[in-house]
């Protein structure tokens, strides 16, 4: 089959015409127009993808998505450049991703980029793949399957099989992601076989969860206290205390803190010194004068607390164990 110069031309100005009335938001006239081209010159794809485009516009997907079949079909069969055909498959993903057809967007996108690889439509590709892991994620929460999971942790840690326990606690997180008790109790697995960057880990996203959940603090100070972090972990166990005063945990942690820091100071300011955060307060010439001024008179600190920026540096040097206020 082939088509005359002439009827190419009265298809090219039809679709000139349909895209006019494209532009002027006339899709009766435009598709009409663009039905008209596909008559004249049916051999040339792009003519189905305008209507396609019209359709898409119409929210009529469906046949959005049969225009942009059809145009692949006629492409296919007269060799036309594969920019299109991606360009058709790209149409066919955006229509399936507004039908909430995320498994066939995703499919079509994928298509579209076999054919050529563009940012717009990679970068689609990779919006829909995360939308599908977040609707996985979600259909997968089950806070009765949670608790199930939680039960078989405890009664595994109270066994002392820390490493099994590990894993149906992280199976009750993946089913109650909001849980910070799970967190909680997954960290004080990890402290028992001394991955204290995980159980700390752990502490941290408890913390996040629930911050005024205590476990989270002492737990956190224990990890900290594992990993020779004196000060930090007192900051954690005070954190602690001003949740709940009584809290025999957190009082006997803040002790262990205090005589740790005081028996090796060289040792404290050793590991404070190693901090590049700290490295970088200290050759601040302002914050020396500040520091300076502080000894001399301990009064203008509550003046320089005033200032936020300056009250983060002071409490990472207090945090650090480089400084103390009385």
């Amino acid at each position: 089959m082939s088509v005359s110069d002439d009827h190419k031309q009265q298809a090219l100005a039809a679709k000139t015409r349909g895209n006019d009335y494209y532009k002027k938001k006339e899709f009766k006239e435009a598709l009409e127009e663009y039905g008209r081209a596909i008559g004249l010159d049916p051999l040339d794809m792009t003519y189905h993808l305008n209507s396609a485009a019209v359709h898409f516009e119409l929210k009529d997907y469906e046949e959005c998505i049969k225009q942009c079949d059809k145009a692949i079909e006629v492409g296919r069969e007269n060799r036309q450049d594969y920019t299109i055909i991606a360009k058709a498959y790209a149409r066919m993903a955006n229509a399936y991703h507004k039908k909430d057809d995320l498994e066939n967007a995703k499919t079509y996108y994928q298509k579209s980029l076999t054919e050529h690889r563009t940012r717009e439509t990679m970068a689609k590709l990779s919006d829909i793949e995360k939308a599908l892991k977040d609707r996985e994620r979600l259909l997968y929460i089950n806070p009765e399957k949670a608790l199930e999971e939680k039960t078989l942790g405890n009664d595994l840690f109270a066994k002392g099989d820390y490493p099994n326990a590990i894993k149906h606690y992280t199976e009750a997180i993946k089913r109650n992601p909001e849980d910070a008790k799970l967190y909680s109790n997954r960290a004080a697995c990890y402290q028992k076989l001394a991955e204290f960057q995980l159980a700390l880990k752990d502490c941290e996203q408890c913390i996040q969860l629930d911050p005024h959940f205590v476990k989270g603090y002492t737990r956190k100070g224990l990890a900290l206290i594992a990993m020779k972090e004196f000060s930090k972990a007192q900051t954690a166990y005070e954190k602690a205390l001003e949740i709940d005063k009584n809290n025999q945990e957190a009082i006997e942690g803040f002790k262990k803190c205090i005589l740790s820091s005081s028996s090796n100071p060289d040792e404290v300011r050793k590991r404070a010194m190693a901090d590049p955060e700290v490295q970088q307060i200290l050759s601040d010439p302002a914050m020396r004068l500040i520091l300076e001024q502080m000894q001399t008179d301990p009064k203008a600190v509550q003046e320089h607390l005033k200032n936020p920026e300056i009250q983060s540096k002071i409490y990472k040097l207090m945090e650090s164990g480089l400084i103390a206020i009385r």
